[in-house]
């Protein structure tokens, strides 16, 4: 699998629960910080529900 790399760019603040914890199991706990996950379809469905919140690149 390829391995992503995500950043939180936008705050948690006023989003709705789903949001905030589906930030937290990502690993992203503030704006700016990055994580490196895998590319399996169950971290790809995560990212998609909170794609206006992080942006993902290829590492």
């Amino acid at each position: 699998m390829a391995q992503i790399k995500v950043k939180q760019v936008k705050s948690s603040i006023k989003r709705i629960s789903n949001q905030k914890l589906v930030l937290a199991s990502l690993g992203l706990r503030g704006i700016g910080k990055e994580v490196t996950h895998e590319a399996t379809p169950s971290i790809l469905g995560m990212i998609d529900k909170v794609k206006h919140l992080v942006t993902v690149t290829e590492v």
